[in-house]
């Protein structure tokens, strides 16, 4: 997976959980859980998602690293090489 895949996936799976999320006010180091209010169990089916669409498995303690899109897209490329 590629960085553009990977940040077109982020957001699709964030779409899947927040419908009506906007991205037009979310820059790629933005916190997206802050920015568009992801409650912890929205965070979780965000998890769930990236998940069931990559394969990739994401421990709890890969969580800090799913904060902005740009490092959870960094995250996927580097977990699907």
């Amino acid at each position: 997976m590629n960085r553009t895949e990977a940040m077109d996936t982020v957001k699709e799976s964030i779409a899947r959980i927040v419908p009506d999320a906007d991205f037009t006010d979310l820059g790629p180091d933005d916190s997206f859980r802050e920015v568009l209010e992801l409650d912890s169990l929205d965070f979780l089916g965000f998890v769930e998602t990236l998940v069931e669409r990559t394969g990739v498995d994401i421990d709890e303690d890969d969580y800090p690293a799913l904060t902005t899109l740009s490092d959870s897209a960094d995250f996927l490329v580097a977990h699907t090489a």
